[in-house]
């Protein structure tokens, strides 16, 4: 009777050792809007099994692209409640927390990727993310949604002028509205989830977006003409949720952190690099793709400027400040 009390008690004994090694394991649900095969999604499943090969299994990523788990301000709400760990968003959707991020939306600030490297990674980068601590998120690193373009089912751009009485869907802030209007055509503030039917049933003319998503999402099968004008750069922040951020150790967070860091540049490589197959695809598929004559370029660069002049003290004016001086930085 001893015995089996003996072997019952380590029975017991070691299913709790199993409990509380379960227990100590973590799962994360990672969000995007774009389709399977972004190359933010293509970031995320990076970061997923780098995650997984730190942690030797303890950490799993459960990657959810596609607006799965609702839209980015829903990603928000989540996020601050606990009940979504993680979501890479435009970073410019934080200004609804901190309005130093509509510094993002800004039109026509960065010429190149290099330039938005120096800047995301710099103290620029950490200084804005550190201001979302307040707001229950952590912001971890940047991915790349990249330059936007003009894309609409009504004509060829080749003029600035061919801009006007567009109908454009735009990411819902102020910005964005404004140098819409800027170009005498017309905003919609649409969630991205809604927009392909909204461009299906011809309730907005055309939209505006990276290369990538361009394609990821089918745009083209409802949108016949593209325009080049790269007027706006995305950075996409990584961010995690603080109280789900808390309850990790300090290795997990560590892993974590490494995760973003080397996944963020993988994936920009990966951005960078699909540019010019992804043209092509959408060439093939039937879009006709052209760039503005340079002096139509810099006369859209000149319609621009009041939107920036009016939102740079909204945006605080020593944001601006800081971000131009890290841009002259790396412009050297």
């Amino acid at each position: 009777m001893k015995r089996l009390f003996i072997k019952t008690l380590l029975a017991t004994a070691a299913l709790a050792t199993v409990g509380v090694a379960a227990a100590q394991d973590k799962v994360i649900k990672f969000a995007n809007q774009n389709a399977a095969g972004h190359p933010i999604v293509q970031g995320m499943e990076k970061f997923a099994e780098i995650v997984a090969a730190k942690s030797g299994g303890k950490i799993k990523v459960n990657v959810f692209p596609g607006g799965q788990l609702g839209s980015d301000q829903a990603n928000v709400s989540a996020l601050q409640g606990g009940t979504l760990e993680m979501a890479s968003m435009n970073s410019g959707i934080f200004a609804a927390q901190v309005k130093d991020f509509a510094v993002f939306d800004l039109p026509f600030m960065f010429a190149n990727g290099k330039e938005a490297d120096a800047v995301v990674d710099g103290p620029f980068g950490k200084k804005l993310h550190a201001k979302l601590e307040e707001k229950g998120l952590v912001g971890l690193g940047y991915y790349e949604l990249g330059f936007r373009n003009i894309t609409n089912s009504k004509r060829a751009i080749t003029k600035v002028e061919d801009i006007a009485g567009l109908k454009l869907r735009v990411i819902p802030n102020p910005i964005n509205v404004d140098w819409v209007k800027a170009l005498d055509a017309n905003p919609t503030p649409l969630p991205f989830p809604e927009l392909y039917a909204a461009l299906e049933q011809k309730a907005v003319d055309g939209q505006e977006n990276p290369v990538a998503t361009i394609w990821g999402a089918k745009l083209h099968e409802v949108q016949k003409f593209m325009t080049l004008t790269n007027h706006q750069y995305n950075p996409q922040s990584v961010v995690i949720s603080k109280k789900f951020w808390d309850s990790l150790s300090a290795d997990e967070k560590k892993i974590v952190g490494d995760a973003v860091t080397e996944s963020a540049k993988f994936q920009r490589n990966q951005a960078r690099a699909s540019v010019a197959s992804t043209l092509d695809n959408l060439k093939k598929a039937g879009m006709t793709v052209s760039e503005l004559p340079a002096a139509e370029q810099v006369k859209l660069v000149e319609k621009m400027k009041p939107v920036i002049t009016k939102h740079a003290g909204n945006v605080g004016e020593a944001t601006v400040s800081d971000l131009l001086a890290e841009l002259a930085k790396a412009r050297k």
